[in-house]
């Protein structure tokens, strides 16, 4: 596997990248903010009028259910604050973000998001991966754990988003 580490990582970066932007093609506004259970978490507009995701520090305990919206702008976020931390220059606050709300605004951001990490890890031979890299939590990890947790990410949310989708439109039939 010598010289061919980063290799992998922007190929498996690309498949599931690949996989959660196919899951999103056509992907509307009432399917953004659809509420499969009561109480969900989703995007909504503040006090003052601004956009954001709804989230606590501790999650409670169990997690509250999460819309296609909270998910998707999620994964956006994630992308853009892990990018500031481990590639730029470390300032950007989760406040500072701002957040879409629309399904097409969020695709945008998240596309955004993904350019910009797809950009850093062009730049980087398999030596540069061992690279401690810092975190918005302050936190640093080899720079591969940060492409990772990017792959797991788009992995993990696309395949929520994909079934919310199906029981969408399962419910829109009955």
């Amino acid at each position: 596997m010598d010289g061919q580490t980063v290799e992998l990582l922007k190929n498996q970066m690309r498949v599931a990248w690949e996989g959660l932007n196919t899951s999103l093609e056509g992907i509307t506004d009432q399917e953004f903010y659809w509420e499969p259970v009561p109480n969900c978490w989703t995007v909504h507009q503040d006090d003052l009028g601004n956009w954001v995701i709804d989230y606590a520090e501790p999650e409670p305990e169990p997690p509250p259910f999460t819309t296609i919206g909270w998910r998707l702008v999620h994964t956006a976020a994630c992308k853009w604050m892990y990018y500031e931390y481990a590639f730029g220059p470390g300032k950007l606050s989760w406040d500072d973000l701002e957040i879409p709300h629309t399904a097409e605004g969020a695709k945008i951001w998240l596309e955004a998001g993904y350019q910009k990490i797809k950009s850093a890890i062009e730049k980087l031979s398999d030596e540069d991966l061992a690279t401690p890299r810092k975190t918005n939590w302050g936190d640093e990890w080899p720079t591969w754990r940060i492409f990772w947790a990017m792959i797991y990410h788009d992995l993990h949310h696309g395949a929520e988003i994909s079934c919310l989708r199906d029981l969408y439109e399962a419910k829109k039939v009955e």
